[in-house]
């Protein structure tokens, strides 16, 4: 080759790599995690991968504190100023389809045939949000205080019935060696109570509205099994066996130093748990007449609807759904990897792990929360409903208030669409 084709053959390259960078299409990403420091670092590290993999999209993404994150989703939909990629916690999510935030993914959905169910955000038969974790709570024990309180261990096949739990709680109280037999974790509010204790009230047959219509709480929150759930969760309280206002101090620390006998309690604190006692126990639920159930569903991303890339963000989004990065942020952040092929990647929840208990909790027990836009207030409805009844309020009376103010912002919103 010439000199002169060797110049030619340069700048022909050189032009074809400047077009090829300048092709390269900008996608928007909003996501909840700013001021988790491992959180960020590993969402930078995929997005930085994802954009050195392919020439055709760039992520841009800006990070913002998870307590302000869906304040800021609201006020860039009500501005027209969404970016093309955002991430929602799962029971959040109808609501932002119905209100037009998210459009539904076009990802292969034969890559996420594996993921825990509760990863996947499925609204009106489509699927507009996958996460990449999920959570699950036990009840955490010990094998020393089973043995001394003379109860069998419960397993995902064999839970404790309603009159074993209580049989445990009541063995517990009277042998004086605790403060409470149960931590509850009523010093945590907001989402922690559909989260945490709405399973107890599937568990016994009621629920926080109608799932075959979504259009009426009546005989879901106040029927007979839901009076029944109401009296009993009073009576863990007026019974002595857990604290209807608690020290955020003993939520976080009771356990490990012995003021309960039982916690109610997520993945997130378990390495806590373990670290404290060498015989600690991740218990399933116990079955109060309708099957173990324990909640489901965490932080998923989704396309937003005003995205104009919707192509380019679904890409980003299938990308991120390599075992890999499930693995990564599992061991980043301690939550439970969405497939069991990244779970065997982790140290945690690889079978044998000391984690591993809560991907089968997550797989067998999850229970998602009522999938209508109309969660968003009513979670806020059954949590002061139950906080009420905890503190003494009359059982019938406060679920039927609940009903009636769920009801209410039903037919305030024409049904939500269904």
């Amino acid at each position: 080759m010439n000199r002169r084709s060797l110049i030619a053959g340069l700048m022909l390259a050189t032009a074809f790599s400047a077009t090829s960078a300048y092709a390269q299409t900008t996608l928007s990403m909003w996501y909840h995690g700013a001021g988790n420091e491992v959180e960020i670092k590993l969402i930078n590290e995929l997005v930085t991968d994802f954009n050195a993999s392919q020439a055709d999209w760039k992520v841009e993404l800006q990070s913002f504190p998870q307590a302000a994150y869906n304040d800021s989703v609201t006020a860039g939909a009500l501005a027209g100023n969404l970016p093309d990629i955002i991430d929602v916690d799962g029971p959040n999510m109808p609501n932002w389809a119905w209100a037009g935030y998210l459009q539904p993914l076009t990802i292969d959905e034969t890559k996420i045939a594996n993921f825990l169910p509760g990863t996947k955000g499925v609204w009106n038969g489509k699927l507009y949000s996958i996460g990449l974790w999920d959570a699950a709570i036990s009840l955490v024990t010990r094998k020393s205080t089973l043995d001394a309180l003379g109860l069998r261990v419960p397993t995902l096949d064999q839970p404790w019935t309603k009159d074993e739990f209580m049989d445990a709680l009541a063995k517990a109280k009277s042998s004086g060696k605790y403060e409470f037999a149960l931590d509850l974790g009523t010093a945590w509010t907001g989402e922690w109570f559909p989260y945490a204790f709405s399973p107890f009230l599937q568990s016994f047959g009621g629920d926080i509205v109608d799932r075959t219509t979504y259009k009426t709480s009546e005989g879901a929150l106040n029927g007979e099994a839901a009076q029944t759930f109401g009296t009993w969760w009073q009576g863990l309280f007026t019974d002595g066996y857990a604290q209807a206002t608690q020290d955020p101090a003993d939520r976080d620390s009771g356990f490990a130093n012995g003021k309960y006998a039982f916690s109610w309690n997520g993945n997130w604190a378990a390495l806590g748990a373990l670290a404290a006692f060498d015989d600690v126990l991740f218990l399933p639920a116990p079955d109060f007449g309708n099957g173990s159930k324990i909640g489901a569903a965490s932080w998923q991303f989704g396309v937003s609807a005003k995205s104009q890339h919707p192509d380019g963000a679904s890409k980003f989004i299938e990308f991120a759904l390599q075992d890999k990065y499930l693995a990564n942020f599992s061991n980043g952040i301690g939550l439970i990897p969405a497939t069991p092929t990244a779970a065997a990647m982790t140290e945690n929840y690889k079978p044998g792990g000391p984690l591993n208990v809560f991907f089968d909790l997550s797989a067998k027990q999850g229970f998602v929360r009522p999938v209508t836009p109309g969660y968003v207030v009513q979670a806020k409805v059954f949590e002061k409903a139950l906080a009420d009844i905890a503190k003494g309020a009359e059982v019938t009376a406060t679920l039927d208030a609940a009903v009636d103010e769920i009801n209410a912002d039903i037919e305030k919103n024409s049904g939500y669409g269904h």
